[in-house]
């Protein structure tokens, strides 16, 4: 009977401390919107323009990582397709090397980043 007494007891007292602790996170979530809320218009207006801008940073670095992963993944393709080839014993010609070793103009660049900014955001 003393043991059923002292689990029923233990058992209690960890549901009374998690009841506790969501209280505390209520508290805290209701006294942050009151803050926002009875702030001035300009200072929510800036609040808001914060999190809009932090919300859009945290867009970028996800489409950061996305094209990363998908570019490392293009890498490893065109070295597979290039080890097959080699394997099969067809190799480019200098001509070929050279047009595509050649450096890519400045406007030529820029193009290519504005059209993946655009696919991007599409």
């Amino acid at each position: 009977e003393r043991d059923a007494w002292q689990r029923e007891r233990n058992m209690l007292h960890s549901a009374l401390k998690q009841a506790e602790s969501e209280l505390a996170k209520a508290t805290a979530e209701v006294e942050n919107k009151r803050v926002v809320e009875t702030t001035s218009p300009k200072l929510q207006r800036l609040y808001r323009k914060y999190l809009r801008a932090e919300s859009f940073r945290k867009a970028l670095v996800y489409q950061k990582k996305y094209l990363l992963l998908l570019l490392g993944g293009f890498q490893d393709c065109e070295q597979a397709t290039l080890s097959l080839i080699a394997r099969m014993g067809i190799y480019p010609s200098p001509a070929d090397l050279q047009l595509s070793g050649s450096p890519a103009r400045p406007l030529t660049k820029f193009r290519c980043t504005v059209r993946a900014i655009i696919a991007v955001s599409r």
